[in-house]
């Protein structure tokens, strides 16, 4: 696995301290999470038949796709104690899980018809992004969305006091300049009052391959 100073951070005591804080996996957190995936599969043109999570953590993203869709769900997540759990949550949806980064998928491709990413090229340094999105563009057959923290201008914040460890950015139009051949689909707003999200952007696109 490669190595960075963020994923170090997030698969030892700083990834242990937030599935401490964010291991809530009942109707609670699920149910509203559930419906603000609901309010963006009706931007799809189609449902998708196939879905990877790249840092999927514990699988809660996933388990609402499950209940949304009959599609094969795949994860990869890097922190072990947080890919260990997966199984509990997705049980039988689970099709396949892969403990690694986002920097060398274990797909084909153009071999699964949706891959996402929900509050990780957040923790992504900006010089590290390219290698990240464009494994997710790779693998993705048709629909790529991310759900992140935006910023006009990228950003450095400091999280729980660490630095390097958040960044912001408008990530949407990141996707559009390096990748022209990805039509937008939608975007949309997750606010903390009425969602499980912490105010983030979510953008959806689809990939023409030049057509």
């Amino acid at each position: 696995m490669t190595n960075t100073k963020q994923l170090d951070a997030w698969t030892g005591d700083f990834g242990r301290a937030y599935l401490q804080r964010n291991s809530v996996t009942d109707d609670t957190d699920l149910a509203p999470r559930t419906a603000a995936w609901g309010n963006v599969l009706r931007s799809f043109p189609e449902v998708p038949g196939s879905i990877l999570e790249v840092g999927a953590n514990i699988g809660r993203n996933l388990a609402c796709w499950a209940r949304l869709t009959d599609a094969s769900l795949h994860a990869v997540e890097p922190f072990a104690d947080a890919f260990a759990q997966q199984p509990s949550l997705l049980g039988d949806r689970l099709t396949s899980a892969h403990n690694c980064s986002g920097f060398e998928l274990p797909f084909e491709d153009n071999s699964i018809d949706f891959v996402f990413t929900s509050g990780v090229l957040i923790h992504i340094a900006p010089a590290d992004l390219p290698r990240i999105m464009s494994e997710v563009v790779r693998v993705s057959r048709r629909y790529v969305l991310c759900n992140e923290y935006f910023a006009k201008q990228p950003e450095e914040i400091s999280y729980r006091g660490e630095a390097g460890l958040l960044f912001k950015r408008d990530f949407g139009r990141y996707y559009q300049e390096q990748w022209p051949d990805l039509k937008p689909l939608n975007t949309g707003f997750f606010w903390l009052g009425n969602s499980p999200f912490d105010d983030t952007t979510w953008w959806l696109f689809e990939k023409t391959r030049g057509e």
